[in-house]
């Protein structure tokens, strides 16, 4: 992050010295800040209100206790929760102007730092690619992190150049397969919507149209979440990676002719590394 530019600070209501003996635990070199009170956390209005309900007169109530089950570490509320935020990311720039933020519903899921970087249009570390050629296309396909733990928020990306004088049919062109990436279905995998580049308007001469396509080379961005329930996670003890299959579905044509449409099988494998678990130690 810092070769991108970017600086990296984290802020929880934890005090100082828990911050400190977790920070030299696991070797954390940024700055961890200790939100005292959490005032800053109320001040943004980003305080996990779940907890006050599951400590207050409504605890019994069964919506209250499901919202526990699902957005509270561990699935139950104590004390020394008071005052917890709702896990997210804010991006400042140097001024310390916000220009993005994001926000995690469950505690588990956090999207990684290359996914986020992803988001930025910036240059990821090198990470083990495949490359596949088709008649139409050289693709390369990659995960945004080689190593992943259950409720991680990553990224496959698909580089695609097509090749001299073909194009293939972008998202909104009609009567034809417009490229798209389909993860196949798995109890450990949640996929969200593909990401797709602007499209250019190209003019098919044959049949007098013009249509959305992909002529120059462009990149696909698929998020994926590997589940974080307490059932994913066990699923997953005793394995050492996530094999994630899918197919790049498209339409080539050049200048005179549409060719059929293609089916490209990708499947890229991450490791797996397991969730931090241990507490802070004052010693």
């Amino acid at each position: 992050m810092q070769e991108q530019g970017w600086g990296v600070a984290a802020i929880s209501y934890d005090p100082p010295e828990i911050l400190a003996a977790f920070s030299r635990q696991r070797g954390i070199t940024f700055p961890l800040l200790s939100d005292a009170g959490s005032a800053t956390i109320k001040r943004y209005g980003l305080l996990n209100p779940l907890v006050e309900d599951a400590l207050g007169p409504n605890r019994d109530d069964p919506a209250v206790k499901s919202e526990i089950q699902r957005y509270v570490s561990g699935g139950r509320a104590g004390a020394f929760m008071t005052g917890i935020a709702i896990p997210g990311i804010l991006m400042l720039d140097r001024q310390g102007r916000v220009k993005s933020r994001s926000f995690e519903d469950y505690y588990v899921e956090r999207s990684t730092a290359s996914s986020i970087l992803l988001r930025l249009g910036a240059n990821l570390a090198a990470v083990a690619a495949t490359k596949i050629s088709t008649a139409h296309l050289e693709i390369t396909a990659y995960p945004s992190d080689a190593e992943v733990a259950p409720g991680n928020r990553c990224s496959l990306v698909l580089d695609i150049a097509p090749h001299p004088r073909i194009h293939v049919y972008a998202p909104g062109a009609t009567g034809y397969r417009a490229v798209s990436f389909a993860i196949a279905p798995q109890p450990v995998l949640r996929a969200l919507p593909t990401k797709y580049p602007a499209s250019q308007n190209y003019f098919f001469k044959p049949l007098k149209e013009r249509v959305p396509v992909y002529q120059k080379p462009f990149t696909l961005v698929q998020e994926v979440v590997l589940e974080g329930t307490p059932q994913v996670q066990a699923a997953l003890r005793e394995k050492e990676s996530v094999t994630i299959t899918g197919s790049l579905e498209y339409q080539a044509c050049d200048d005179t002719t549409c060719f059929n449409p293609a089916s490209v099988p990708i499947t890229i494998q991450v490791r797996l590394r397991p969730l931090v678990r241990e507490r802070p130690s004052r010693r």
